[in-house]
């Protein structure tokens, strides 16, 4: 068996949404100190509904496939249904991570959520 399923390799050699988003409306970056990977979550929101999402990872294949997954996941969905999205929900939608890789996931799942919180902190928003 592949280390990597064909949704990963995919996602990392034609990643979704990478790029940035001028004045938006929440930045989150999350990174681990372990393995040096950074990733950068922009959204763009009207209504409380992300409608545009970009990101920019420095990392490895499984980081790149994540945020990539991730974005794809919250696209055009309500802020509080973003907030929903789990680690594993995107390790699943990527059809798995080897164990060593799953921090990735992780990393992908907290940059959602910490461009959520600058969101509501811009917002004055206390959810």
């Amino acid at each position: 068996m592949a280390l990597y399923s064909e949704t990963v390799m995919d996602h990392f050699r034609n990643p979704r949404n990478v790029g940035v988003i001028e004045e938006a409306d929440g930045v989150g970056e999350v990174g681990n100190a372990k393995c040096g990977d950074i990733m950068k979550m922009y959204l763009k929101i009207e209504d409380d509904v992300i409608v545009d999402v970009k990101f920019e990872t420095f990392g490895c294949g499984s980081a790149i496939a994540s945020s990539s997954m991730a974005t794809e996941m919250i696209k055009g969905k309500p802020v509080e249904e973003a907030l929903q999205l789990t680690n594993k929900a995107v390790a699943e939608a990527l059809d798995g991570l080897p164990a060593h890789k799953l921090h990735c996931s992780v990393l992908a799942e907290e940059a959602v959520r910490a461009a959520v919180e600058d969101y509501y902190k811009k917002s004055g928003d206390t959810n």
